[in-house]
């Protein structure tokens, strides 16, 4: 099948951008070499769902490099930058996307991507996973197994898992410590200010910012907003994680109570109806909102529209919405991730890493075929000991090692 794409003319700006990512990107650049040589995804087809960007064009290139046909496509209809997807097309990679996709443009290119019956799957948010098991599943016998990108997606894979329907392997990348504790809270917590900075130019300094969710994106967010001199609160469901949020210098309380003195809202749960029409009603003129999470139900968008008396464009990538009660509710990005739908996403030197344990899981699932026991697979922890091993040389630091015997110390019950 041929690649679907809005411009193959528009190939040389993205080239200059995926550039750009390998300059950055040395663990990537590592994995690209050594695949070249040992060719691990020989003979191998692997379909991606992930934010079509310049980073994950590299990883496509990388994997592509290790023998894999690879079929590509996005992961949000708003993620896709067409310059990327032109240039990974005239790198020879079969490419089904285009940013602004319609929900049928969407789920045609997802079936695209699988059409080929690929023996990897390479998931962010887990919507290769639903169609190849509720529409598509003569495909299951050809496949390895898969990986996931993001907590959206693995929170998909435990409920079919729970209730038997998951039928291969799927390794949970972002449970991954290299994966978590770096992409989750340093990559979201710069990419969703970048997003946000990039596309209201307004301060962020004096004002209130709401963080709904205080998992590891939330803990990024609402830290890089105290960084940036806002006052913050949060809002949670889970007390521990609520009593972590006060204890690291933040306000608490219900959302319906934040809505009426925030002036920047995000959204970083997971969960649908996060903000909703009983808090739109509360808010303050001119409030700014924003989602983090995957999908586009955090902010109850299909009840904003419903009961908005007018809607405007106000600038790029904002719509303001007049509610019945007179204030103007901003939006940016129609509640889509808005690193992505505003922004270029994470970091590049964040991605290298999630990418490198993407590539190195892959590869796992592949050495491993035919040898699990179950179908939630974690990221085997020597792959996240050799992706921090590699970044920390990277970086220019070292580390102390255990003497034979601290080893010993260590392992023994009979020292004190």
């Amino acid at each position: 099948m041929a690649s679907e794409i809005k411009d193959i003319n528009l190939a040389p700006s993205g080239e200059k951008k995926i550039e750009w990512v390998k300059r950055n990107c040395d663990l990537l650049r590592t994995l690209e070499e050594e695949f070249t040589k040992t060719k691990p995804f020989s003979g191998k087809k692997i379909a991606l769902s992930v934010h079509l960007e310049a980073k994950t064009a590299y990883l496509c290139k990388v994997l592509a490099a290790g023998g894999a046909e690879m079929y590509v496509t996005g992961s949000n209809p708003l993620s896709t930058q067409d310059d990327v997807a032109a240039a990974l097309v005239k790198a020879g990679l079969e490419v089904h996307a285009w940013h602004g996709t319609t929900p049928e443009e969407y789920e045609a290119h997802i079936r695209a991507v699988l059409s080929p019956g690929p023996n990897i799957i390479i998931d962010d948010g887990g919507d290769l996973i639903h169609m190849i098991h509720t529409q598509m599943p003569e495909l299951i016998p050809g496949i390895i197994g898969g990986c996931e990108e993001t907590t959206t997606g693995i929170l998909r894979l435990l409920a079919m898992d729970r209730k038997g329907e998951l039928k291969f392997p799927m390794v949970l990348v972002n449970n991954a410590e290299c994966k978590h504790f770096f992409d989750n809270r340093y990559g979201t917590g710069q990419s969703v200010w970048d997003g946000i900075n990039r596309t209201t130019n307004l301060i962020v300094a004096g004002k209130i910012v709401v963080v709904a969710g205080y998992g590891w994106c939330g803990k990024g967010v609402a830290m890089r907003a105290k960084g940036l001199g806002a006052r913050v609160i949060v809002t949670e469901i889970n007390p521990v994680k609520a009593i972590e949020a006060v204890m690291d210098g933040f306000d608490v309380m219900p959302m319906n109570d934040a809505a009426r003195v925030g002036d920047f809202f995000v959204t970083v749960t997971g969960c649908d109806g996060v903000i909703d029409e009983e808090d739109f009603a509360v808010m303050k003129d001119g409030a700014i909102l924003c989602n983090a999470g995957h999908f586009d139900c955090e902010i109850d968008m299909a009840r904003l529209r419903e009961i908005a008396v007018e809607t405007k464009e106000m600038r790029d990538n904002i719509i303001g919405y007049r509610l019945p009660t007179g204030q103007l509710i901003n939006v940016l990005g129609e509640g889509r991730l808005v690193n992505l739908a505003c922004g270029d996403g994470h970091p590049a030197e964040i991605m290298d890493m999630s990418f490198a344990i993407q590539a190195l899981s892959a590869k796992y699932l592949v050495e491993h075929q035919g040898s699990f026991d179950k179908m939630i697979i974690d990221v085997p922890q020597e792959v996240d000991m050799d992706v921090a091993t590699r970044k920390l040389a990277f970086l220019g630091k070292k580390i102390d090692v255990l003497t034979p015997e601290q080893e010993a110390y260590l392992n023994s019950s009979s020292v004190g």
